[in-house]
C-alpha cells in the first residue's frame, strides 16, 4: 500500500477511457521527485498491443513534459475526482518551466516507484514503462480534416507504455 493506495490487477480496471480521458482528463507525469513535470491530457487511450496491456499518450514537442518523456523510461497517468478539474485545467494551461504546478494547485507528489511521480489526490494511477515513441506526421493523415487540430503545425509525439502497476485509492 502506497500513500492511501492499493495495488490492483490491471484486469480489475473498470474505467471508461472515453470519459476518464476525453472528458474528465488525466495528468501525464514523467520524472522523479528531484525533477519532474506533469501536463493535463485529454487525448490518449488504453488497450493491448504486442501482448501487453498498454496506455498511449500524445505530447507536443513544445511541452515541457516532452523533455521528461524523452529522457525517462517511466511515466504515470493519474486520474482524479471531478472536484480537481480546476487543478487539471491549471496544469494544462501553465508550463512547469514557469511555475511549480504542485505548489500552485495544492497537489501533493508521491513516488509509486523509484523512477516515477504521481499525486496523492488521484483516484487511480497507472505506472507505465515506455515501449515505443513515434512522431505524428501530417503526411500520414488519411483523413485531411485531422490536420485542423494543428493550426500552428505543432504536432504530437505518441508514446506507448506498458502498464506495469495500477494503484487504486483506498475508499
Amino acid at each position: 500500500m502506497t500513500r492511501g493506495f492499493t495495488e490492483v490487477s490491471v484486469d480489475s480496471l473498470e474505467i471508461n477511457p472515453f470519459t476518464s480521458i476525453g472528458s474528465q482528463w488525466m495528468l501525464v507525469t514523467s520524472g522523479n521527485t528531484d525533477s519532474w513535470n506533469t501536463m493535463t491530457a485529454s487525448w490518449g487511450g488504453l488497450g493491448v498491443i504486442w501482448h501487453k496491456n498498454v496506455s498511449y499518450v500524445f505530447v507536443r514537442y513544445s511541452r515541457y513534459t516532452y523533455e521528461f518523456m524523452e529522457k525517462n523510461n517511466d511515466f504515470t497517468l493519474s486520474f482524479f475526482p471531478e472536484t480537481f478539474k480546476d487543478s487539471l485545467s491549471f496544469c494544462g494551461s501553465h508550463s512547469g518551466r514557469d511555475v511549480d504546478k504542485a505548489a500552485e494547485t495544492g497537489l501533493t507528489i508521491f513516488s509509486p516507484t523509484d523512477s516515477t511521480v504521481s499525486f496523492t489526490q488521484a483516484e487511480l494511477v497507472l505506472v507505465c514503462r515506455k515501449l515505443y515513441s513515434g512522431a505524428i506526421r501530417p503526411e500520414d493523415f488519411t483523413d485531411p480534416t485531422v490536420n485542423s487540430n494543428y493550426p500552428s503545425k505543432d504536432y504530437h509525439k505518441m508514446y506507448i507504455g506498458e502498464i506495469t502497476k495500477v494503484l487504486s485509492k483506498n475508499k
